[in-house]
């Protein structure tokens, strides 16, 4: 296997919450991130946000899914939306069936109820991503989807939205005028400044709100050596602030 898909595989392992617990140190950075969050969404006309990241492989995807569950464990009522209509991964980590969601729901094939994940842990329903469509930008910019998240904000008390990453597609800017805001993931020793201040640039062009950003990826220290190495945890920062076939490798000092 190689290291890029070793990479990914262990970006996804802490959904397996759902079979054993987190590692600690994982448990407390989201833990500190719900709080966080919802000082911050306190203020807004409602508690629907997207995770997305600057380029792709970042850990969008596995904070999205992450977060839903620690939101989940305080017994609110919990939806998570993979509207990464592009490469959709939520469906996998969830263990659920892809053949229907999203993308039938907008195009007015399914309802709702026909395709909601309902209680795949204690109070946490999952919309999947559905069948890719043509056009995923434009059905995300649609009225559908506006009407969809504005009838769901009344019944959830949070709504958690995977979106594909910034840099590459638009997908996540025509969603700002309809959520509170984003949290942005971005990796430890593999996001550059520039593409993440490109992100931000892009965000803050929309009048979105950066909610706040995770650091995944954070190297600690193991062993009486203290030598750091990279671990797949999760370190969080709390701020302000097209096609998926690009390949990123640049690297960025801490």
């Amino acid at each position: 296997m190689s290291n890029e898909k070793k990479r990914k595989k262990s970006l996804r392992k802490y959904v397996t919450l759902l079979d054993r617990e987190f590692p600690f140190q994982t448990t407390e950075a989201f833990k500190s991130l719900r709080a966080n969050l919802i000082f911050s969404l306190s203020t807004r006309p409602n508690k629907v946000f997207a995770v997305t990241s600057a380029m792709q492989h970042e850990g969008k995807s596995t904070v999205a899914a992450n977060l839903a569950i620690t939101f989940a464990q305080m017994e609110a009522k919990v939806l998570v939306i993979d509207a990464d209509l592009r490469k959709p991964v939520q469906h996998k980590m969830f263990k659920q069936k892809n053949k229907a969601g999203l993308s039938t729901l907008l195009a007015g094939m399914t309802a709702f109820k026909d395709v909601v994940c309902e209680n795949v842990i204690p109070g946490l329903d999952v919309l999947v991503s559905g069948p890719i469509p043509p056009n995923p930008s434009e059905m995300l910019a649609s009225d559908n989807m506006k009407q969809l998240i504005k009838e769901l904000a009344d019944y959830y008390d949070y709504i958690i939205i995977d979106t594909p990453p910034v840099n590459i597609v638009s997908d996540t800017i025509s969603l700002l005028d309809s959520i509170a805001g984003v949290v942005l993931a971005a990796m430890s020793g593999v996001t550059t400044y520039e593409s993440y201040q490109l992100a931000l640039d892009a965000i803050n062009f929309a009048h979105g709100s950066v909610l706040g950003s995770v650091i995944t990826c954070c190297p600690v220290s193991t062993g009486k050596s203290g030598k750091g190495r990279y671990s797949y945890k999760y370190g969080y920062k709390y701020g302000y602030g097209y096609s998926y076939g690009y390949e990123y490798s640049s690297s960025a000092k801490e």
